[in-house]
């Protein structure tokens, strides 16, 4: 069954129906979902559909041939075309009504031919953008698709006429998916797998979320117990520097400084690295939300969660797990600290509430862009968080998210406000988001101020 990317679907079957040249972008990380799309979409149409392998040019070029041939000449044997220009001219001459053209995993073409980006983009010029092709170009390597495909040194630069990066579904996207468990069970779904689909399709819902993370992580032949490793010796040629970078981020050091020195890096190697690995959307670059993005105050986090569960909770046990100790790893080292890993992801999950439409037709102001906050209180020199932080012009919103089994007081209001006081904004809203729901004094609080809101989690 077909879940979610119900927007990106829409738009390509706009273009499809446009009747003209159309040529989609199609990227994001590796599990996201790009083929299951591209595959849904092709139903019921005319399509050429070639994923490149990472091999020679000639072979791509045999393999590729026979996928165009499967269409154009079905049950007839052709030989391969002579060349890459041999086949575009071909598709060109040969589409009289729609074809859907898509090349799945492009940069392993592009990269074993390095014409390939220069013939599209001539073909596309002089004969192509007044057929009734739909070319689609899909890539993994988002590097790659961001610079050799969309950028403006690259051939193709100007010819899309829409690009999708694929993202991990959100909370509330992913919960269509699990209707039989409830709302904390399917939260730590989403955190355990960080909403990637490709992980999300192999929880079994006639399974215990505990039954389902055990098989998944905690057993040497679950899917995904070496799935951060793999991934990334997929993509990195120096996998042990990568996975120490990753290692030491997830243990909590968060400038570049304290990362290089836990790594064994020059400042500036563990730079690239962490590039590398932000281009990949496994680390993300925060800065406080005030600031500039050049800001001292720069720190890096983990932007995965799937990672983030892998590396805090199995890195360190895969030798009891591989002794089949897995259970027990899970019953008496995990569970009790679920809770604890729970409290960014429930972040997170907020800060996707507040993006919802209806949300934000609701809200007192359009925030834009939210994100974290920390710096120092001048008052009491001490260091201050603020979960969520939206601030335009003269407006600011405050967020706090606690994810505990006890009610949320008085006292984690009073502090937010405290923290309202540091900023120079006029008109100020503090938002409160609580798994367990608040206390009789908050919701007092709250009834008598208008600018403060309390959101449990049942309600969200």
């Amino acid at each position: 069954m077909f879940i979610g990317r119900q927007d990106e679907l829409k738009k390509l079957n706009q273009m499809y129906t446009s009747g003209r040249f159309e040529f989609a972008v199609i990227y994001g990380r590796r599990r996201i979902g790009k083929t299951t799309l591209i595959t849904e979409f092709c139903k019921g149409k005319k399509a050429i559909y070639y994923m490149a392998s990472e091999s020679t040019a000639k072979e791509n070029l045999a393999l590729l041939s026979r996928a165009v041939f499967e269409v154009t000449e079905p049950g007839n044997d052709m030989p391969p075309f002579e060349s890459f220009e041999q086949l575009f001219s071909y598709i060109g001459q040969n589409a009289k009504e729609r074809l859907v053209f898509v090349i799945d995993e492009y940069p392993y073409l592009a990269s074993c031919d390095k014409s390939v980006s220069s013939l599209l983009q001539a073909h596309i010029d002089t004969g192509w953008k007044d057929s009734p092709i739909m070319l689609i170009l899909c890539g993994s390597s988002m590097s790659f698709m961001e610079y050799q495909v969309l950028g403006y040194k690259s051939p193709l630069y100007g010819r899309r006429t829409a690009q999708f990066r694929l993202r991990p579904f959100t909370f509330f996207e992913m919960q269509q998916m699990f209707p039989g468990y409830g709302k904390e069970e399917q939260a730590l779904v989403y955190g355990a797998t960080g909403g990637i689909p490709e992980y999300l399709s192999r929880i079994r819902p006639g399974l215990s979320v505990d039954e389902n993370l055990t098989e998944l992580f905690f057993d040497s032949s679950g899917r995904l117990f070496e799935e951060p490793s793999n991934l990334l010796k997929q993509e990195m040629r120096k996998y042990a520097v990568y996975h120490a970078v990753i290692s030491a981020v997830a243990k909590g050091k968060s400038r570049l400084n304290e990362i290089a020195t836990t790594v064994g890096e020059e400042p500036s190697a563990c730079a690239n690295q962490l590039n590398s690995l932000i281009s990949l959307a496994l680390v993300k670059r925060e800065v406080p939300c005030t600031e500039h993005q050049t800001s001292r105050k720069t720190v890096y986090r983990l932007a995965d969660n799937m990672f983030r569960f892998w590396y805090r909770f199995v890195a360190s046990d895969i030798s009891s797990i591989e002794l089949g100790l897995g259970k027990q790893v899970y019953q008496y080292k995990v569970k009790p600290q679920l809770s604890d890993f729970m409290g960014s992801v429930f972040e997170e999950i907020c800060i996707q509430y507040l993006y919802r439409p209806d949300i934000i037709e609701k809200a007192p102001f359009f925030y834009g862009n939210l994100g974290r906050w920390w710096g120092t209180d001048s008052r009491s020199r001490s260091q201050v968080e603020v979960d969520i932080m939206g601030a335009e012009k003269d407006y600011l919103l405050l967020g706090e998210c606690k994810w505990r089994n006890e009610k949320t007081d008085m006292d984690v209001l009073t502090k937010l406000m405290q923290c309202g006081e540091l900023f120079h904004q006029k008109e100020k809203w503090y938002y409160l988001f609580s798994k367990a729901g608040f206390t009789e004094m908050a919701a007092n609080a709250a009834e008598k101020n208008e600018r403060v809101r309390l959101v449990e989690f049942a309600e969200m």
